[in-house]
């Protein structure tokens, strides 16, 4: 959490620099000596908190406060006045129009700290309520809401987002040849920032996509225009991002990859894993980086789990992360139960120093049904 700002309007010097004195032991502190002067600090930084005198030339307190109600950037930040006036009518008026507190001079320091602290403590609790709200819901847009349904083919997937997390997606197009593209990344940086980015990012994959496919279904090829695009593109400026970009075929059991910098698929069969290890620089380093494509065959009850990295970076007891060997034994250990996504995270966290997975946590599984199971 950065470091709170108070802005402290009194036209008193001595009270002024008092304040400016103890508080600035633990806050940045800001000063002004009238309402007008205020308004101009808060133009350039919006501080966290106000300890305001009531009367004061120019304009007194009540004014600015009212001032600040009435624009919708200020209107929630937490005032509190300091002033000599005791009388009821005062104390009544600050209630009415939404003052957080009221605290006459002569004033007791030790006091006026504790509630300091404790408005500022609402303040986090208040932003952290509503970032986490935001992450959520630029969580979910960056979502499909189902995958499809293919006969012979066992194909689901997992999302949690924790706290505001980080630019986790997935998205998956259907071809006009009923092939299926599946797109899976990570924006680079954490929280709310990333999740723009990765909104960003997804909208603009998504139409390079619909446009491209009309002529090439590389996911190579398609990779290399997506990285152009974050050069050529201002909105997406200095964002970087690992990038998977698979060319599923249901009918030739293939499924074509390119990787540009991405946790790498762990191909999976019954007591068995290895990795998929071709990978390329990740989007956004080189504009004329060049990627390449590796085509699986899908034998039957092989499975091909995708993932982001929320699941390889899980403490493990010994201080190190599950890694890319963990993952693949917890994935062999997964393989053949009724919710194989269930199973892998289960079999993780057993490995793991936490009760739960501390990052963004993207799971894709995909599993070509065996001979002995319906729709092969």
């Amino acid at each position: 959490m950065s470091e709170h700002v108070i802005l402290i309007v009194e036209d008193d010097s001595t009270v002024r620099e008092l304040l400016k004195y103890r508080l600035g032991k633990h806050y940045s502190v800001l000063t002004a000596t009238n309402g007008e002067e205020a308004l101009e600090k808060i133009e350039e930084q919006i501080p966290d908190l106000i300890i305001s005198d009531i009367m004061m030339p120019e304009m007194d307190g009540f004014t600015l406060q009212s001032t600040l109600q009435s624009d919708k950037n200020t209107r929630v930040i937490p005032f509190i006045f300091l002033t000599a006036r005791a009388d009821e009518p005062a104390r009544e008026e600050g209630a009415r129009t939404g003052v957080d507190d009221y605290i006459t001079k002569p004033f007791d320091m030790e006091q006026l700290l504790s509630r300091v602290e404790r408005l500022l403590e609402r303040v986090d609790m208040y932003q952290s309520q509503l970032d986490a709200e935001i992450g959520r819901d630029f969580s979910n847009r960056l979502l499909p809401d189902h995958v499809p349904d293919v006969e012979g083919y066992d194909f689901r997937f997992f999302s949690e987002a924790r706290k505001q997390g980080g630019g986790d997606l997935f998205d998956w197009t259907e071809t006009h040849e009923d092939t299926y593209f599946l797109t899976i990344g990570d924006v680079m940086g954490k929280g709310l920032q990333a999740k723009f980015y990765a909104f960003s990012f997804l909208s603009y994959v998504r139409g390079t996509l619909h446009t491209l496919l009309e002529e090439s279904t590389s996911p190579a090829t398609v990779m290399s225009e997506i990285n152009g695009m974050l050069f050529d593109d201002e909105v997406l400026d200095d964002t970087f991002a690992s990038f998977l970009l698979m060319h599923w075929d249901p009918h030739s059991h293939t499924l074509t990859y390119a990787n540009a910098g991405h946790c790498r698929p762990v191909i999976v069969g019954p007591d068995t894993s290895r990795i998929a290890e071709h990978s390329d620089l990740i989007l956004g380093l080189e504009a004329d980086a060049s990627f390449s494509d590796v085509t699986l065959d899908m034998t039957p009850d092989m499975a091909l789990l995708a993932y982001t990295d929320g699941l390889m970076e899980l403490p493990t007891p010994t201080g190190d992360f599950l890694g890319e060997d963990g993952v693949g034994a917890a994935a062999a250990e997964a393989h053949g139960s009724d919710d194989p996504i269930e199973a892998l995270h289960e079999a993780a966290l057993s490995k793991s120093a936490e009760e739960d997975f501390q990052d963004d946590l993207l799971t894709v599984w995909l599993r070509r049904l065996g001979p002995d199971e319906n729709g092969d």
